[in-house]
This record gives C-alpha cells, structure tokens and sequence, in this order.
C-alpha cells in the first residue's frame, strides 16, 4: 500500500508545533491545547478530565464505543536541591536518563518564563583518570549562570519547577523525524490523523470514536487509569512507541527483533485480547501495510495495560511505532512507519464498521 499522501504539508506543520512545544508529565496542559486546536474540525465534542487528559468524540450518543489512544507527556526533571553557591540538583519525573544530561542546555519553567539553563560538569582534565566518575542522578547538576541561591530564586526557580530539554523537531536523511518528546507525542498526532482522515473521506461511523491523548503515561500510566473510568470502552487500541533493536548495544535475544522502516509494530502480550490483535493483522496483510510482531512478558508497559484491566475487562491492542534512542533528545522514527500506523489504524476502525466484528469484543 502507497502512503506517500497520507501526510499533509498542514500535517508537519502541526507535528512540528506540537513536538515543539514542553508538555512535560503532570504539565501537559499547553500541549494539549494545540492538540484540541487541530483535532477540532474533525470531532463532535471534548472531554476533559480533571488532571488533563483530552478526548476528542466522533458519534458520542452511540452506545459502542472505541477508543483509539496516544498519550501527551514527555519525561523531564524538577528542581530538588538549591545549593548555597547557586547550583541545581533534580529527581526524575519520569524515566529521565541522567546519562544524557552533562553538557545539555535546559529550560526551567516559572511563574516568570522559561529560565534557561545548562547541566554542567566537569572538564576532562580535572576528572580523576584512575577512577572516572560516571554521571549519576546524585551528581549531575544544574547552572543558571548564578552566584547564589538567592539570585537562583530571583529568577523565579523554586524546588518543584520543572525541567525540560529545549531539543527542536528536525528531518534527517529526508525520511527520518528527529525530536524530543517522540515519545509519544507522535501517538496524538497519529491518532488525530486518524479523525482527519474520517473526516475528509466521509466516514460515518456505527460506534463512537473516542481519540484519547493521556497524561501521566510516564510515571504510571496515570492518566488511562483514569480516563477509561470516564469513557467506559469496549475496545481500546494503543499506540505508543517500542525499540529499534538493529542498533548498537541493543541484545535482540531480550528485546526482540523490530527495526524502523519496516512498518507498525504489533504486540502479543496478556493483556492483548486475542481477536482484535488478529483482527488488526488481518487489517495489515489484507490492506498490504508491512507489520512487524513483538512479544511481551507480564505486561506491555503501556496504557495498554490500563485499558485492559479496567472496567471489568476490555478489548485491547497495542500497535507500536519502531523508534530510536527512546529517553533521549534525538528520538527516531521512520516517516513511512508513521504513515503506515495512521492507515493501520483507520483501515482497522473501517473493519469495525462490520457490526459481525462487534461480537468478537462483547
């Protein structure tokens, strides 16, 4: 199946605005404005819930009701510790990896703006060359560029403020999206191209759509634990992001074979009910998207696993996109991947029309 066209100009546009832009866990609001700007033409209606999550709502009076999901946050870090000559240390919110901090510039979020900041550490030549000190989270630190603490506070920086990565979205090789925050904002955009295309091809769906952005993924999967409570589904397909495991210092012996480029990535994992995950493979070879399969101990690590079990049991599957470099600032993935999930998805929904498909879920 050719996706060259499924993208938009209008498309990138958006998804360079929205990975952009901070939506840090537990502070996704702003983020999810631009989400709802987008979403809007092609929805009936919006829930909010309490704690941020957005649902944009195709046919809402219909009894059947499918959720299709991506969530909104993206790791980072708050302020912890002020020390008396000015420097910052940080806890993780989120799976932050304090690997990647030395030498990154940041961005501290105030009542007063954005403060800009750098992780420092020390020069090479100062480094003890018998034992070198790897960066930890108890070592790393941050520099405002002030003398004291007392200036720290001035700015407006406070223990609690959250911390970001300034990283901006870029095409490398022609193909390939590099930001931060692919994870898994690239799953609101795919799911919001999802309704898009309803839209333009004039879909009337038999169920309701329910395109869920949640928050709070990254510390829990918060925001579907939630939010599933509210909706109430019958079905609920994930997506989210998993490993390119062809680079280096990836073991594929533990972590499967998946690789971007070569198509969504589909799960088998407990909580993955049977007859929709083959439901969508059929959707995948009958449509001629090129899949990839990957299998899952205990649980999917995914809001997958918070649809599942709620509700007293509902129908859910997880398709991945393939990415590299997950946690990082220069996260991966292929265009053609991200294409292929959209149609994917949509075809999937398309099969569900079928009222025979509903008895697989009841």
């Amino acid at each position: 199946m050719s996706t060259q066209s499924i993208l938009k100009p209008s498309s990138i546009s958006f998804l360079e605005k929205y990975l952009n832009n901070a939506s840090p866990t537990g502070f996704e609001a702003a983020g999810q404005k631009i989400w709802m700007e987008y979403l809007k033409p092609y929805v009936d209606t919006f829930i909010t819930d309490t704690y941020g999550t957005a649902v944009g709502v195709i046919n809402p009076d219909a009894p059947y009701k499918v959720v299709i999901e991506g969530h909104a946050d993206e790791i980072s870090w708050y302020v912890n510790y002020i020390t008396d000559e000015g420097f910052i240390y940080v806890i993780r919110n989120g799976g932050s990896d304090h690997q990647i901090a030395p030498s990154k510039r940041v961005d501290i979020h105030t009542k007063k703006g954005i403060v800009k900041g750098v992780f420092g550490w020390p020069a090479i030549h100062t480094r003890n060359r018998d034992k070198e000190e790897n960066a930890s989270i108890s070592n790393i630190f941050i520099d405002l560029g002030c003398q004291s603490k007392e200036e720290v506070e001035k700015l407006g920086v406070h223990v609690g403020c959250v911390v970001t990565y300034p990283d901006e979205f870029m095409v490398l090789n022609q193909n390939k999206f590099v930001c931060r925050a692919i994870d898994n904002r690239m799953g609101g955009f795919m799911i919001a191209e999802v309704a898009r295309l309803l839209h333009e091809n004039n879909i009337k769906l038999p169920f309701g759509l329910y395109i869920t952005n949640s928050v709070q993924e990254e510390v829990g999967l918060r925001g579907a634990e939630m939010i599933t409570q509210t909706i109430k589904p019958n079905v609920a397909i994930v997506t989210d992001v998993c490993h390119d495991t062809t680079t280096p210092m990836i073991e594929k012996k533990i972590e499967g074979d998946t690789k971007i480029g070569n198509g969504p990535v589909i799960t088998y994992a407990p909580a993955v009910q049977n007859n929709l995950r083959e439901l969508i493979l059929t959707t995948a070879q009958q449509n001629n998207i090129p899949f990839q399969r990957l299998a899952s101990s205990r649980v999917t690590g995914t809001d997958t696993d918070a649809f599942a079990y709620s509700n007293g049991g509902v129908a859910s599957a997880l398709i991945s996109l393939p990415l590299r470099y997950m946690h990082t600032t220069v996260e991966m993935v292929h265009r053609e991947d991200v294409e292929n999930v959209i149609q994917l998805i949509y075809q999937t929904l398309l099969k569900l029309e079928n009222n025979e498909s509903f008895s697989y879920f009841k």
